[in-house]
């Protein structure tokens, strides 16, 4: 089984969140469908960037290192750009 971190972007106020799955297209649909409390007032959202793994525990760790370290997240969207540029048009 993948386990994957994944990032969205709200294309309501360009909010972020970053989230973990096994399942990418049916966490999205849930989000969108407003069913996931944390990510509810900022509908719709688009993933702008995933990473897949083997082993759930690596998934877990770079998730919690993405969400609880602003260094990590700050990282990623240095590297994404051009992506979430293109996101935001």
């Amino acid at each position: 089984m993948a386990h994957f971190v994944y990032l969205l972007k709200s294309k309501k106020n360009d909010k972020f969140y970053v989230g973990y799955t096994t399942h990418l297209k049916k966490r999205l649909a849930q989000h969108n469908a407003g069913n996931v409390l944390s990510t509810k007032g900022h509908i719709p959202y688009e993933m702008v960037y995933f990473e897949g793994f083997a082993n759930k525990t690596d998934a877990l760790i770079r998730e919690k290192k993405l969400k609880h370290h602003g260094q990590g997240l700050r990282r990623l969207k240095d590297r994404l750009t051009h992506t979430l540029q293109d996101a935001s048009s």
